[in-house]
């Protein structure tokens, strides 16, 4: 399975993000981007899964030039997220083994908080995302 170019990205800490997204976000244009990129993954289409900046992070404002203005903390949660579930950036995926992952190493696992703890968005993360 290959990605075409220009085709989806996904950081690794996004899985999570996606399961949870309830339609809030830092902008309209931040939470267009995000259903458009849900209903895509719901297509099953293949993604990168990338250790950078991704298809949700084009239309986030902490995007600076490429750069997130929360690398630090980001680059974390994507480490976790490729250590809990054994992935590895470079991969091509689909939603469905994505999500799989996320669900058995870190949902059901109990290692939530140990992953993004301290993200501004935590408290909307309680209730999955249809």
């Amino acid at each position: 399975m290959s990605v075409p170019a220009g085709e989806l990205r996904l950081r690794a800490h996004h899985g999570l993000c996606i399961r949870f997204f309830c339609g809030h976000g830092y902008s309209p244009a931040f939470t267009r981007n995000m259903e458009d990129v849900q209903a895509r993954l719901a297509r099953q289409e293949p993604f990168l899964l990338v250790d950078g900046m991704d298809s949700l992070c084009s239309c986030c404002p902490n995007n600076r030039g490429g750069v997130c203005e929360s690398q630090e903390k980001v680059l974390r949660y994507d480490a976790a997220v490729l250590r809990l579930c054994g992935l590895q950036s470079g991969s091509t995926m689909t939603w469905s083994s994505l999500s799989a992952a996320v669900a058995g190493h870190i949902l059901e696992a109990g290692a939530f908080a140990s992953v993004c703890g301290d993200c501004s968005w935590r408290s909307l993360c309680h209730t999955e995302a249809g």
